[in-house]
């Protein structure tokens, strides 16, 4: 059991740090912030740094899988900020992971090379205004006419849909009957006739762009459903796959991030502030405050990596990534607030990253999967009985 970090990892963290440093400062990620928005072409600067092939084999012309790089760049993304962070999910997860795992043949030829360019980026449009963790109860519609399909409903929640290429829109085909056996998911561009977009606003994220997205008579290709003929009325199965499993890990090396930097940020505080004619980093009460949350982030990126190298090798790995999202997204809370406190009313402050670490870190435990669901999911898979 070696616990060491490769040294292809340690080069990547230095190589995305460089990157932010130059073309996504803190002073840039706090006006952006302050405007709502991070420019698209940021994801220039991040494709530059060779990680958006690592969810993609080379014959599509990725550089090959490697959950625990892509966890890991998400994580040093999110240090700045979880917007960053999601920008590239957006294209090596939302998109790669997804079209890898449930497109057809033609669709991963087509969308993959593109995707390891770094020239397209998927939203996800899941969840709806009465559905959110029971997604088998999507209302949207589809409907088939010869090559064509006409699609009508309402998404909620669709972070990014404002900058992305397409929309992974999860749709019921079939009869309303058929639980699980009558979903599609098709891919709907944001730019098409009758797709109408609703800014969300949020106390976190901004920059993001959550929307709502309204679905009139939306009308896409065949050749958009994920799968083509064998995902019509299979979309569950395709859902529900090695996706969903590292979905969970995303949101968790998102909060790691977040994490890190506020313990950082907290440990560098604490050794330039003074009171009492001392630096508050020689008071006990803060020395133990900063004593728990190191320990508690070392403990939470162990959660998380082993996730990482279940998904990695291949193993069925549900238990797993719910643990590590759980964890790390409640244990990540549980830092950024005591680092707050560290920070006293700094950590409050407008100005400060601190107090937009906290705005973050409080939707982790709640988007893809909240805690109870993966505590429902824990039980379940490791065999609970529920009576």
């Amino acid at each position: 059991m070696d616990f060491g970090e490769p040294e292809h990892i340690t080069m990547l963290r230095e190589s995305i740090r460089r990157m932010l440093d130059r073309h996504a400062t803190r002073e840039m990620m706090a006006k952006w912030d302050e405007e709502d928005r991070v420019p698209r072409s940021l994801m220039e600067h991040i494709t530059a740094l060779g990680v958006c092939g690592m969810t993609i084999p080379e014959e599509y012309g990725g550089t090959g899988r490697d959950i625990l790089a892509t966890m890991v760049t998400v994580e040093e993304l999110s240090r700045r900020s979880m917007v960053i962070g999601t920008l590239y999910l957006m294209n090596a997860c939302y998109g790669a992971m997804n079209i890898l795992a449930s497109g057809s043949e033609a669709q991963k030829r087509d969308l993959l090379p593109k995707l390891a360019n770094g020239e397209l980026l998927f939203a996800y449009g899941l969840s709806e205004p009465d559905v959110g963790s029971d997604l088998a109860s999507v209302k949207t519609r589809a409907e088939r006419k010869g090559d064509k399909v006409i699609i009508n409903g309402y998404k909620r929640w669709c972070s990014g849909a404002e900058s992305a290429d397409y929309i992974y829109a999860l749709v019921r085909s079939g009869d309303p009957d058929q639980r699980y056996k009558n979903l599609s998911l098709v891919l709907i561009p944001p730019t098409a006739k009758g797709v109408t977009l609703t800014h969300i606003p949020a106390m976190g994220a901004r920059g993001l762009n959550t929307n709502d997205v309204s679905l009139d008579n939306v009308e896409v290709p065949f050749e958009n459903v994920i799968g083509g003929e064998d995902g019509w009325n299979n979309g569950w199965t395709r859902l529900a796959g090695p996706a969903l499993e590292v979905e969970k890990l995303e949101v968790g090396a998102m909060a790691m991030g977040i994490a890190a930097q506020a313990v950082d940020d907290a440990w560098e505080y604490s050794q330039t502030r003074s009171q009492f004619g001392k630096r508050i980093c020689s008071h006990q009460s803060i020395r133990h405050m900063l004593a728990d949350v190191q320990t508690k982030l070392a403990a939470a990126r162990m959660m998380l990596y082993r996730g990482c190298w279940y998904a990695d090798n291949n193993l069925p790995c549900s238990v797993e990534t719910s643990m590590a999202k759980m964890f790390v997204c409640e244990t990540g809370l549980d830092i950024v607030l005591t680092c707050q406190k560290v920070m006293g009313a700094y950590g409050y402050a407008r100005g400060f990253d601190m107090e937009r670490h906290v705005r973050d870190m409080l939707l982790m435990p709640i988007i893809g999967g909240s805690t109870a669901i993966q505590k429902n999911n824990i039980a379940n898979r490791m065999g609970l009985p529920k009576a």
